[in-house]
């Protein structure tokens, strides 16, 4: 009104106003974002320092649930857990005693332990633990058992690669009174008269029992007379080391008549030998005069030939009166030719082996599944070297001949829950028929973990037709070729692979449809490993089958869609060229822990090195490698990329007139401190082997207690000598060439 009244114009005061109220307004947006910017600065601080915090003290595990917190420490090893983790706090002490870290303790692969180490664990924890699996604990000493015995409540008891003497195995065992489940070694000197009363009348209420035997012997077999599971391994020699002939023959009262009325499960495993089969058979005697009512697995893994007996075909025929099997594996020479399949009875069958028998497919699908009867309770089963099991008639058909693949579609559908399936060591060729390529019709089996193929039984018939013979293929295996050096050949992704149309291929589907596979093995049919066992070293291998001369790094490539694979054989595969796939597999396959290569490509030449290099960067998960191939140069570049391996505790690497770089060994030995195991069988010299492995030894013994090395020249005539003092979990996992998948029942024994 004032303004009114003075003759001022209301417009201008107005904008006036307007102008001031914009100052300030400019003002009050620049002190906020003055004091936007102060907070910002002051609270970024206080989270700086809250990280710094965090990551001076490591991270803040304590806020999670005991619940999680013992889920994260179920994955440290145990002498971890009670040695180190337990001292660093208060509650980390307390659940680090938690019953359910302690109930089960293994030690088997953990490498790093030691005497010492076993001592303060049984003494922190020892009356905690119920079941201990020191299993391959090759390394500690005897003396190591002494401490087993705090172990007042063991039930669980896994001694199998240790050195436990007769005197030691009584001590021990006479304070075990809760003892139910037992797995040692006999080995020359075993003397069951030294056995207290108190060990034997634990072992009287042993129910499962695992025995390595090295020597004839009956073992502890006579004193645990409750058994209800029996797994005996025959390791014995038919020489001593002095090079005197054994003899299987034990003294007849010895046995003491074992009472085997109980008894569920029989395993027996036969290494090469006449002597292994003598001693079995006196196994097998007892079992004949009185076949176990309640017995479900009956299983015989024999190689070579091994004779069937008048006192085994009263077993047998015993058992087909009286029991109803889940579990089956016989010696070949036990089946082919006989009715035995057709007396039998299943009841819930759950692994059947009829490794290396003619067993044929009209055979298979009549006296084994009764014409497709429902085996959904299948879960593994080994036709490896089965060569008529897919043909209806084994009389009048040649091994290349192609399949049947109605048997085989039978087999799928009655057995739609198989896990474990070996179809290795065999040629099983599909037809031209659209729709019934084997490869396509494994690809049902929707619940596979692990798979054997022989490498002619991926090729895809239209296609292989269609393709000329590659050059490779056409130079002879004894002589190499010359190859460029410095050019990468190979497709550097999987999008390159894919442009060459490989995903049209039977085995491309297979792959992309078994996405859970953990388990792969592609070994050609007339494969045969230069690595020996008791023979002299292989020197000749047969050719690779004209059907698998079109298979190479397109399949290898294909591999590569398996996620979660864990463990990858690859074996005579001719037509690799260079390898590409098995860039593919490192970059797409991250669990992969295990992989062996044998034979790939030319055998004048390591066609594939580069692209072997390239993948082994990026498998940071491998823990075994076993390469075997004739030429092999174990260099500088190869140990380099080997290094890259973070998590490798096995080599072996097995070359005829291969070559190899002591610097090069020794750097890699350094970079590399979880390798525990270095084999190598090449063409160098005995004396740069010696040196090598001494160095090696030397170097590296005292920080690694369970290192163990082996180089020696694979065609040196002491090679078998050199072989029996290998750890037996070595020789079997890795060193000896063999195909492993449904090799046994699943969850046989740990």
């Amino acid at each position: 009104m004032e303004m009114l009244a003075s003759g001022e114009r209301p417009s201008e005061s107005i904008m006036v106003l307007c102008e001031v109220l914009q100052y300030l307004h400019i003002l009050l947006f620049f002190f906020l974002c003055f004091l936007g910017f102060c907070l910002f600065v002051f609270f970024h601080q206080e989270v700086v320092s809250e990280e710094s915090e965090e990551e001076s003290n490591g991270v803040n595990l304590m806020e999670f649930s005991d619940e999680i917190l013992l889920h994260i420490l179920s994955y440290v090893p145990c002498t971890d857990l009670v040695l180190n983790v337990r001292r660093t706090c208060r509650k980390l002490a307390t659940l680090c005693l938690d019953k359910s870290l302690t109930h089960t303790v293994l030690l088997q692969k953990d490498y790093k332990v030691n005497k010492d180490k076993v001592k303060q664990l049984m003494r922190d924890i020892g009356k905690e633990i119920y079941q201990l699996n020191m299993a391959g604990c090759y390394w500690l000493p005897s003396s190591t058992i002494d401490h087993v015995t705090r172990c007042k409540n063991l039930v669980k008891l896994n001694l199998s690669g240790c050195h436990v003497t007769s005197l030691r195995l009584s001590k021990m065992l006479s304070t075990l009174q809760h003892l139910r489940s037992l797995a040692i070694d006999v080995n020359p000197g075993f003397d069951a008269s030294q056995l207290s009363s108190e060990c034997k009348a634990t072992l009287s209420r042993v129910s499962e029992l695992k025995q390595t035997l090295y020597t004839p012997s009956y073992g502890v077999v006579p004193c645990c007379t409750s058994l209800e599971k029996l797994l005996l391994y025959f390791e014995i020699l038919d020489r001593s080391r002095e090079g005197f002939m054994l003899s299987g023959q034990l003294m007849v009262g010895e046995s003491n008549v074992p009472h085997y009325q109980n008894l569920r499960i029989f395993y027996a495993r036969l290494a090469p030998g006449y002597v292994n089969q003598e001693v079995v058979r006196l196994y097998l005697a007892v079992l004949s005069d009185r076949t176990p009512e309640n017995l479900h697995a009956f299983l015989i893994s024999a190689p070579g030939s091994f004779a069937e007996t008048g006192a085994t075909k009263n077993l047998l025929d015993s058992m087909a009166r009286n029991v109803r099997l889940d579990a089956l594996q016989l010696p070949k020479a036990w089946i082919n030719g006989s009715g035995l399949l057709q007396h039998l009875k299943f009841n819930n069958p759950f692994y059947f082996s009829f490794s290396r028998c003619t067993l044929s497919g009209g055979h298979l699908i009549q006296r084994v599944i009764n014409g497709g009867k429902d085996l959904k309770s299948l879960t593994s089963l080994n036709l490896s070297g089965c060569v008529h099991c897919l043909a209806p008639d084994s009389l009048f058909r040649k091994a290349e001949d192609d399949i049947d693949s109605s048997i085989l579609e039978s087999l799928v559908v009655s057995c739609c829950n198989l896990r474990h399936l070996n179809l290795s060591a065999a040629h099983h060729h599909s037809s031209e028929s659209i729709g019934n390529h084997l490869c396509q019709l494994l690809s049902r089996l929707k619940h596979l973990l692990s798979l054997a193929l022989p490498v002619c039984s991926i090729t895809d018939v239209a296609a292989s037709a269609e393709k000329p013979p590659t050059t490779p293929n056409l130079v002879p295996q004894t002589f190499g070729r010359k190859v460029r050096i410095g050019i990468q050949t190979y497709p550097r992704n999987l999008g390159d692979q894919a442009n060459q149309k490989i995903e049209s291929s039977v085995f491309w589907a297979l792959m992309g449809s078994l996405r859970f596979l953990e388990t792969l093995e592609i070994i050609g049919s007339s494969f045969s490993s230069a690595m020996p066992r008791n023979e002299p070293a292989i020197r000749n291998s047969l050719p690779p089958c004209v059907r698998a001369q079109s298979v190479g790094d397109s399949e290898v490539a294909a591999i590569s869609q398996l996620t979660y694979l864990q463990s990858l054989t690859l074996a005579q595969l001719p037509n690799i060229l260079t390898g590409s796939g098995l860039v593919n597999i490192g970059l797409q396959c991250q669990h992969l822990r295990t992989l062996s290569l044998a034979n790939l490509g030319m055998m004048g030449k390591v066609v594939y090195m580069s692209a072997l290099m390239d993948m082994l960067k990026h498998c940071k998960c491998l823990r075994d490698l076993r390469l075997e191939q004739p030429y092999f140069c174990a260099g500088a570049q190869f140990f380099q990329a080997l290094s890259h391996c973070s998590s490798l505790q096995r080599l072996c690497i097995v070359s005829r007139s291969g070559t190899l770089q002591s610097d090069a060994v020794m750097s890699f030995m350094a970079n590399c401190l979880e390798v525990i195991m270095c084999h190598m069988f090449m063409g160098e010299s005995l004396t740069v082997c010696k040196n090598l492995q001494q160095s090696i030894v030397r170097s590296f013994q005292a920080e690694r207690p369970a290192l163990n090395v082996v180089i020696f020249p694979l065609l040196h005539e002491d090679l078998t000598e050199v072989i029996r003092d290998v750890p037996m979990r070595h020789l079997d996992e890795i060193t000896l060439f063999k195909s492993r998948v449904a090799e046994e029942p699943p969850n046989l024994w740990w």
